[in-house]
């Protein structure tokens, strides 16, 4: 998957993420059903080991109370393209 087509998902799943803040009263009810959901995206969209630790730390920051404003997909593209500097694969 390109970089960027990871990057505007990334920024979804991160707006998703803060949807709980929108809706008085079934916020913290929709926290419980994202967590596990945003942990699940993170593994798939970022693999190999980074991506379960960063799948872990999702799941713990959805399901915690006033973290949901972190933007974890977003970091972990930051780090995976801009720290790590991964390239991304190239399909022939």
């Amino acid at each position: 998957m390109n970089k960027y087509k990871k990057l505007g998902l990334s920024l979804l799943f991160d707006a998703l993420g803060l949807v709980s803040f929108i809706i008085p009263g079934i916020g913290e009810f929709s926290d419980i059903v994202w967590a596990p959901i945003s942990g699940w995206l993170m593994t798939k969209l970022y693999k190999g080991k980074a991506g379960k630790v960063a799948g872990v730390i999702s799941v713990v920051e959805e399901a915690l109370p006033g973290f949901d404003v972190i933007p974890t997909f977003t970091l972990m593209w930051l780090y995976t393209y801009v720290i790590k500097k991964e390239t991304p694969e190239i399909k022939e």
